[in-house]
């Protein structure tokens, strides 16, 4: 299987590191241009085993520029339906480093994706629900974002009452996310969540749509 090594681009590189507030090094290769570089190797990975797989994403992952962490997880996310509960529980650990937004929340899409497919979201939650590292409960809250009629409220709830009064940007941001995204399935369980101890933040976000 071949190789990524994506091309160096100092200019474009500057600019993505400069929005991710230089938390990251970039090689400079926008979400389109890696798109197409990393076509194949996704398509190929489906063939590979678990096992091996595992080990590819761990080796991407851990690079130092910022498009093989994206590379990694695009990687999970197109095997996802060949994961098992316990594979899941092993990529715990490259979730919780280098951790930002951009890529937990992507890492939430393929623990959110995996959970509605094997109908067992209640035991995913179970993985980021009381985590120390904020980040980890971060995913918990927005774990449901576009299940509409198919949310869980009470772990929805449950979420969000262990973090109410959290004074962390990025969770009152999902808090409010979280809430915004369900008012369009059901309003009045939204607007009864605002008249409960929220942030400002939160607030705001939660009702954009209300």
């Amino acid at each position: 299987m071949e190789t990524i090594v994506f091309p160096n681009n100092k200019e474009k590189a500057q600019q993505m590191e400069a929005y991710m507030k230089h938390h990251f090094r970039f090689a400079g290769v926008p979400k389109p241009e890696r798109a197409l570089l990393q076509k194949a190797l996704l398509k190929e990975s489906q063939e590979i085993p678990i096992s091996d797989l595992l080990l590819l994403v761990k080796d991407y992952y851990m690079q130092e520029e910022r498009e093989y962490q994206y590379l990694a997880i695009d990687l999970v996310q197109k095997n996802v339906k060949r994961l098992s509960f316990d594979n899941l529980v092993w990529l715990l650990e490259l979730v919780s480093q280098k951790e930002w937004w951009d890529s937990i929340d992507s890492w939430q899409k393929v623990y959110s994706t995996w959970g509605k497919l094997h109908q067992e979201v209640d035991a995913v939650f179970k993985l980021f629900e009381g985590q120390e590292d904020f980040w980890l409960r971060r995913i918990a809250i927005t774990l449901q974002l576009g299940f509409k009629e198919e949310t869980d409220v009470a772990l929805l709830e449950r979420a969000i009452d262990a973090d109410r009064s959290t004074n962390e940007f990025f969770i009152q941001k999902a808090i409010g996310w979280a809430l915004r995204d369900y008012s369009k399935t059901n309003p009045l369980w939204v607007k009864e969540q605002l008249t409960k101890e929220l942030s400002k933040l939160a607030t705001r976000e939660a009702s954009k749509y209300l």
